[in-house]
């Protein structure tokens, strides 16, 4: 059995690490919050925006309309942009993430946004083109240079497609490692259910008023489809600074529980070889009496 001065130096020990645990869990609690509620506060506007472009497609007048963002191409090489945390202590996130970066098996080019993502690449000797960084305040002006290069590398002809891997948001518990593929731009229909639904929108209704658009449909097509790009992966920003904020206090609550666990069970062994030690100098006392 440990000596009682082993066990009191480990429970201190355990005591010391569920402060550290329990400030950490109090700091991604304030940061959860805010990050979930600007998170929720988004999808609407991008679901709106996907549903806009659904109705002008619609267009009859729209029929031979032409777009780089809509036009199927050749896959050469995919544009894969992966979102994940700066730090860790954030139970399995990221690695789920990383589960499904590893079924990649056909040519890509890789974007990251986040420390660990590049690391990850770097370390699997996949071809990373660029890496940047954003803070727990998620700006859209943050989000433009990785957007700007991505699009840039799709206009280009340099990468093939845009894809999204992050994690979606679902709730504090719950988030979801997801591959999105933004661009091109098909099953846009199925993209804006799924996309009111999320938001937690009520169906959409088929307006039937006739609309003039000013200055013309198309010019104003080709500005939504680009905003769409634009908002639909700072939406997948704000999504993964929830699930940031969200796994990490959770895996910190977590560890906290955990040592205030453990620390009642060694307190409770502590007792027991105290006494034992107690009992053992009676014991002593008692025969060197009778000695």
């Amino acid at each position: 059995m440990s000596s009682s001065r082993e066990i009191r130096t480990r429970i201190k020990s355990v005591r010391n690490t569920s402060h550290i645990t329990k400030a950490m869990q109090l700091v991604a609690s304030s940061k959860m919050k805010r990050a979930q509620n600007r998170d929720m506060a988004g999808r609407p506007y991008v679901a709106e925006l996907t549903e806009m472009i659904v109705q002008l497609l619609d267009d009859v007048s729209l029929e031979d309309f032409t777009h780089p963002f809509m036009k199927p191409r050749e896959i050469k090489h995919r544009g894969i942009l992966i979102l994940s945390t700066d730090k860790g202590l954030c139970g399995a996130l990221n690695a789920n993430l990383f589960r499904l970066v590893s079924k990649i098996t056909e040519p890509a080019l890789y974007f990251t946004i986040g420390r660990k993502a590049t690391q990850y690449i770097t370390n699997t000797k996949r071809n990373l083109i660029a890496s940047f960084q954003v803070s727990d305040a998620a700006k859209y002006n943050e989000v433009i240079p990785a957007i700007r290069l991505m699009v840039d590398s799709y206009m280009e002809g340099k990468i093939d497609t845009i894809e999204i891997i992050f994690p979606v948001f679902r709730n504090t518990l719950i988030q979801t490692p997801t591959r999105q593929t933004i661009v091109p731009l098909e099953n846009l229909k199925e993209l804006a259910i799924a996309m009111r639904k999320n938001s937690g929108l009520p169906e959409s209704v088929t307006d039937t008023r006739e609309m003039i658009f000013e200055p013309d449909t198309v010019s104003l097509l080709k500005d939504l489809l680009e905003a769409f790009i634009r908002k639909s992966i700072y939406e997948a920003v704000l999504s993964t600074k929830a699930s940031e904020h969200s796994a990490r206090m959770v895996a910190m609550k977590t560890a906290t529980e955990n040592a205030e666990k453990l620390m009642e069970e060694m307190t409770l062994k502590y007792n027991k070889a105290r006494q034992a030690a107690i009992t053992q100098e009676i014991l002593d006392i008692s025969a060197a009496s009778h000695a």
